[in-house]
């Protein structure tokens, strides 16, 4: 389990999801696949930050191959689930 969403120099909730991805592949890992629960749609922090820097890191730091898996978004069942919140 790792923290996003850091912004500014504040101090932020840790570990990082950059150090965790680092620790990962130092530690052996070749293949990860990423969990975003807290996002209900892809964003620019699941598809920049994570899709794309993310596997960066993970690649650089020894790693292989990082995957997102990808956010409810659109699916039948969350819009069902969602209009019937709303109803």
């Amino acid at each position: 389990m790792s923290f996003q969403s850091r912004l500014g120099p504040a101090a932020w909730m840790t570990p990082s999801t950059t150090d965790t991805l680092q620790r990962l592949a130092k530690e052996g890992a070749r293949r990860v696949v990423v969990l975003t629960p807290s996002f209900v749609a892809d964003c620019l922090e699941t598809l920049e930050e994570i899709a794309i820097a993310g596997a960066e890191t993970f690649r650089n730091a020894g790693g292989s191959v990082l995957r997102v898996a990808p956010c409810v978004n659109a699916d039948p069942r969350w819009v069902e689930a969602a209009r019937a919140l709303v109803a």
